[in-house]
């Protein structure tokens, strides 16, 4: 059975480790500790699966109404725009998503450097691939 340590479930989930320990000390997230029963705790893949699972499924209090279930919160890190074409640069945790849209869009959004932004990923094809530790 695959395993996680605090750090590695911390990263995963785009939070700090000691929110992850203050979960599991909390009981929200399960975890057990090596065979001595004092070292280090880990959470099955299957507890922190199904525990991000529950995170996702909570909409963002400010999101309409869309078919689209990924939805990632960050904030605006650049924009550079041109006559027609804009390109915005959000930070969501640990990863850079960039989005090409209408200057028209960026400027009746009121995006701007610093301001909190939502993508909304839509797509008919996913590629997963497996990601060794």
């Amino acid at each position: 059975m695959t395993t996680f340590r605090i750090g590695e479930a911390a990263e995963l989930l785009g939070v700090s480790a000691d929110t992850v320990r203050r979960w599991i000390d909390s009981g929200r997230l399960a975890a057990s500790r090596d065979e001595q029963g004092q070292g280090q705790r880990s959470i099955s893949g299957a507890d922190l699966a199904a525990f991000a699972r529950e995170r996702a499924s909570a909409p963002d209090a400010g999101a309409g109404s869309s078919s689209a279930r990924n939805r990632l919160r960050g904030i605006v890190t650049a924009i550079t725009k041109d006559q027609v074409m804009a390109q915005v640069d959000l930070q969501v945790g640990p990863f850079r998503v960039v989005s090409l849209m209408s200057r028209e869009a960026v400027d009746e959004l009121g995006l701007e450097v610093g301001s909190l932004g939502t993508a909304v990923v839509k797509s008919t094809n996913v590629v997963v691939e497996r990601s060794d530790r």
